[in-house]
């Protein structure tokens, strides 16, 4: 369940990187491609940050933004 809930969460602010980027490039007259390859990760970035801090600081509801209101939850194993 955990791969499956990291995976949703990274996924969510990808495809709103992309969205924005193509709202963007409506807008502006850049080239799509080099727009598309900065806009995309930097819009993707900016949003999980502001809804993970969201979701930590102010309530947890915030996780909702990113797919899943809950952050996966690993066990870490120590190797000797």
């Amino acid at each position: 369940m955990n791969l499956y809930l990291s995976l949703i969460r990274t996924g969510v602010p990808a495809l709103v990187g992309w969205l924005v980027a193509l709202a963007a490039r409506h807008g502006l007259d850049l080239d799509a491609q080099a727009l598309s390859g900065v806009l995309i990760p930097l819009a993707a970035f900016c949003y999980y940050s502001v809804f993970r801090l969201a979701e930590h600081y102010v309530s947890p509801k915030f996780g909702w933004l990113l797919g899943y209101a809950r952050p996966p939850q690993y066990q870490y194993d120590l190797v000797a």
